[in-house]
């Protein structure tokens, strides 16, 4: 036992999580012999908890558990919370025959003991640091919140077939133990960083989950006694009818928090077994300053801003939902003169204050949708018009022919590249002549999680898995003369693809490795990045890279996608003779 300590400093030597001589320095100082290494090593600040916990975990030959905790409501049904607080345990999941559960102490054999004896099944122990422990109980079982559902009103303690009216209802999510769940639940979400409040109804439960630098985590298992609770009050504040159960119904919460003025933008679904409810988290304060902080690339950044510079032809931000589009324009408004020129947004919600700019809010069920309000705009003088998205055929031809009249229109629309952009303008039915003369360049974009730069993807308790944050993958396409003659023609994607690589526009895939090789991101984050466009490459069977749809060969390894006749034609696998010169195949 003399030993163990230096051993489990040798790991976190070994790790790089403390150096040589701050191990001598620390197992030199006199301390309390209940005290282990580990310990001393957090608290004087000179390693984390997550190191110690996974070089525990190896030393003692355990899985590790990293934060956030998530444990399953049937694991946590076998035990007593009283147990699970007194033993700084949490029960993570459970089988017919075994226990699985988190502990910062695995060599506490009497609470092994305790969990086998309550549970009556064999514990599987995994090691994870007591903050993680702390954390996860607080957020299953813990205190304020079992308070709080304990304080509930009965009128909110039974499922949604109980008959309640809604001024009952009404009357019940007014009162201040319903308020104040809902408020916690809302500002623990902010103050994660999240975007999204996924609040579910799963059986007699209801579960919370937060979308963080954009995956899905649990965060609560809240019991059914909140059942109505929750949705109710989160119903009532957004101005819904909390009756309606069975109908989607959209509405929108003024929040403040910490001095910033946030919306909340609130839809529920009817889902089986109840309804479902998620919460937008808009932040207009927090507006990008300018391009430079979107993570792109020097000569991407230099294309954008030279097509900014020209005042006019349209500018769209390509990807699919979630993936940063209107933060890249509004970093491009911000960097545009809005003292002497007329900047116009219409948006449908308005999520950035532009100080300086005329922000609309689109409103279809008043008769306010996009084509109708940029109809109304280009009457007002403008110099500069972002419209949030271009969905329809009409609203598309009015921002090209704005743009042909000399303004600069910035828009958003969804497709898998740059490229594509141009052919879903033309699948909408815009006249080509008006699409070439129209479009200035598309920024096709992505997002990947950040590196934590606390940590560099250890995982500490800054962050969520070793990341922290998110930065920009991106394409930028700018049309040049041979581009606008191939698309007056009505020309392929795969033409236009082609001429777009030989003007110089990269690829996804390409910026993405350099996100990796400039210390961003990770090859296991941008994994699911790579040739994910479909139809702009196919996968080399040689290497399995990227092939650009049309090339002969592979950019990476360099050996033929295709054979080749001498006459020009592609041969099939197989093919002894080219069917058309009658030339023998080269093999």
């Amino acid at each position: 036992m003399a030993t163990r300590p230096k051993i489990l400093g040798q790991l976190l030597v070994e790790g790089g999580c403390i150096t040589a001589e701050t191990l001598d320095e620390v197992l030199a100082m006199p301390r309390d012999r209940s005290e282990r290494i580990g310990e001393v090593l957090v608290r004087g600040g000179h390693a984390t908890g997550e190191d110690v916990a996974r070089a525990l975990a190896v030393q003692l030959g355990l899985p590790y558990a990293p934060p956030p905790l998530v444990a399953q409501r049937d694991a946590l049904d076998l035990v007593r919370p009283e147990l699970v607080r007194a033993h700084a345990l949490l029960p993570l999941s459970a089988t017919a025959r075994t226990l699985e559960a988190a502990m910062a102490d695995p060599l506490d054999l009497a609470a092994v003991d305790d969990l086998q004896f309550q549970s009556g099944r064999r514990v599987r122990v995994m090691v994870a640091s007591p903050d993680a422990i702390a954390d996860g109980i607080e957020a299953h079982l813990g205190g304020e919140f079992v308070e709080l559902v304990e304080a509930l009103p009965a009128e909110l303690r039974t499922g949604p077939d109980s008959g309640a009216d809604r001024e009952v209802l009404e009357r019940a999510t007014r009162r201040a133990p319903v308020v104040r769940l809902v408020d916690r639940i809302l500002r623990d979400a902010i103050e994660s960083g999240a975007s999204d409040i996924h609040v579910e109804e799963t059986g007699e439960d209801v579960r919370i989950r937060l979308r963080t630098d954009g995956l899905l985590r649990q965060t609560l298992d809240l019991p059914a006694a909140s059942r109505r609770a929750v949705l109710s009050r989160i119903k009532v504040i957004a101005g819904m009818d909390i009756s309606v159960r069975r109908r989607a119904q959209d509405g929108r919460i003024p929040f403040e928090h910490s001095g910033r003025r946030l919306t909340l933008r609130v839809s529920t679904l009817p889902v089986n077994g109840g309804e479902k409810a998620v919460v937008r988290i808009l932040d207009s304060d927090a507006a990008p300053r300018s391009l430079d902080g979107l993570g792109m690339a020097g000569e991407d950044l230099v294309a954008l801003r030279r097509l900014l510079a020209r005042g006019e032809g349209v500018v769209i931000s390509a990807g699919p939902t979630g993936s940063g589009k209107s933060t890249t324009l509004f970093a491009a408004l911000s960097e545009l003169d809005r003292e002497t020129r007329n900047v116009v947004t219409l948006e449908d919600p308005v999520e950035y204050r532009l100080p300086g700019a005329s922000q609309i809010q689109v409103d279809r069920r008043a008769g306010l949708g996009f084509a109708e309000a940029l109809r109304a705009v280009l009457r007002q003088d403008p110099d500069v018009v972002m419209i949030g998205e271009i969905r329809d055929r009409e609203t598309a031809e009015i921002a090209m022919a704005a743009a042909v009249t000399g303004h600069l229109v910035l828009s958003t629309i969804h497709t898998t590249d740059a490229p594509g952009a141009v052919t879903r303008l033309l699948n909408m039915g815009v006249p080509p002549f008006l699409v070439a003369g129209g479009l200035a360049g598309v920024v096709a974009q992505r997002l990947v999680r950040r590196i934590c730069s606390a940590c560099r993807g250890r995982g500490c308790d800054a962050c969520h898995d070793g990341y922290r944050g998110r930065t920009g993958v991106f394409q930028v396409l700018t049309l040049t003369d041979a581009l606008r003659d191939e698309v007056s023609g009505g020309g392929s994607s795969a033409r236009l693809r082609r001429l777009a690589r030989e003007a110089g526009m990269g690829s996804l895939d390409s910026d993405a490795r350099r996100a990796v090789a400039s210390g961003l991101t990770t090859p296991h984050e941008i994994g699911r990045l790579l040739h994910a466009a479909e139809g702009t490459s196919v996968p080399c069977r040689h290497c399995g890279s990227g092939v650009p749809v049309g090339a002969l060969a592979c950019p990476d390894c360099g050996r033929p996608r295709l054979r080749r006749c001498g006459c020009g034609e592609v041969l099939e696998r197989g093919w002894r003779y080219c069917p058309w010169c009658l030339r023998p195949a080269q093999r």
